[in-house]
């Protein structure tokens, strides 16, 4: 049988060295593979223990005898250094081999790594066959803390988010179409609305129409985020910062907000103005968002893209609403409810668009906007 259709057939591939000389060692398919780095991240989350993925991309276009021949020495290689429950698969078919090192420390970390590189060191200086080979570690979860201001979230560790938005780029072209369409719409047609909030805004206090914030979009990549000003020049975030992470921790206190109701977020702010505080209510503060929808750093529907301060006090399982899904101006959080939820609710709502979205389902959100604007529900 075909060496390169078999790789691609079988669940699991058994390798093992000499007879009596090493034990037999299972190969996960990409796709198996793939589903137990997922799988392991949502154990991570939960558990708070890492785990690290070490890939080695062997080249390409080698010839089938030369791939089995070298998966031979490197998992000859691995059953000295790994455990059993350690998991070896094809990251990408007959190219690059991966290896997930499953509950380890930190300082785990370096030993693994200084174990692996050593063992694979022998090999290499002895065979040329494997001279070119490439290796990569991989940690999750992530140091968010420090990196997501630096550079997006590493992709290699969501091969499964990557794999849907494939299964999904038609229908992904289509929301981009909608995008495009919606957001020219909305600035023409609302252009006049622009002008008379332009002229209360300056009218009542100083300082610029615009409010430009970073903002934490899809993957972790940074973007500068637009809103109509709402607040007076010179405030303390400290307030608002503190708050957000009672918030997430979900100690935060309900807020009444004049309506009878109690909702998640700070009332009677005196840093917002008085057109400020029409303008949240309303919504219409956040108009200027279009203009990032249509650069495509946002959607029209999606999660709300956070700020970094927000980033840095989530849990692991609630970075996934900043990874799974574009961020919008509206969506399944603002109209099931917005700030009447819990912080944990809202991204069980972020979660559960992302894994369901259509345009379908992007149109009905859209439709359910409106009066979710003029009641003002859970806006404050």
């Amino acid at each position: 049988m075909d060496m390169r259709r078999s790789l691609e057939n079988q669940s699991t591939v058994p390798f093992a060295g000499k007879a009596g000389s090493t034990p037999t060692r299972d190969i996960l398919s990409q796709e198996a593979f793939h589903q137990a780095i997922s799988r392991e991240r949502r154990r991570t989350e939960r558990s708070r223990i890492p785990f690290l993925l070490m890939l080695l991309e062997m080249g390409d276009h080698l010839p089938a005898e030369s791939i089995e021949k070298n998966l031979r020495k490197l998992m000859a290689a691995f059953s000295l250094s790994t455990r059993e429950t350690d998991v070896a698969g094809w990251y990408e078919n007959e190219r690059v081999i991966g290896v997930m090192f499953t509950e380890i420390s930190f300082d785990d970390r370096k030993t693994i790594v200084s174990t692996m590189m050593a063992r694979l060191g022998e090999i290499l200086r002895s065979d040329l066959d494997l001279e070119q080979l490439r290796i990569s570690f991989h940690l999750f979860p992530e140091d968010w803390d420090q990196e997501v201001r630096k550079r997006p979230s590493n992709p290699v560790l969501y091969p499964d988010l990557f794999k849907r938005e494939e299964r999904k780029r038609t229908l992904g072209t289509i929301k981009r179409g909608m995008d495009i369409v919606g957001s020219v719409l909305a600035l023409i047609l609302a252009a006049p609305l622009f002008l008379a909030i332009a002229v209360a805004i300056k009218a009542t206090s100083k300082g610029p129409v615009l409010f430009h914030q970073r903002r934490i979009g899809q993957h972790g990549r940074p973007f500068v985020f637009l809103k109509f000003r709402s607040m007076y020049l010179g405030n303390d975030a400290g307030v608002h910062k503190e708050y957000v992470k009672q918030l997430i921790a979900g100690k935060a206190e309900r807020h009444s907000n004049g309506n009878g109701e109690g909702v998640f977020k700070l009332t009677k702010d005196p840093r917002i103005t008085p057109v400020g505080s029409f303008l949240r209510r309303t919504s219409l503060d956040e108009l200027p968002q279009f203009i990032n929808v249509l650069k495509g750093e946002m959607s029209l529907v999606g999660p709300r893209p956070p700020v970094p301060y927000e980033v840095e006090s989530y849990d692991f399982w609630h970075r996934r609403r900043v990874l799974e899904a574009k961020p919008g101006i509206t969506g399944l959080w603002q109209v099931s409810g917005r700030s009447r939820v819990t912080f944990d609710e809202m991204v069980r709502l972020d979660l559960r668009y992302a894994r369901t979205w259509s345009p379908w389902m992007d149109l009905k959100i859209l439709l359910r906007t409106p009066r979710a604007m003029v009641l003002g529900e859970g806006a404050h």
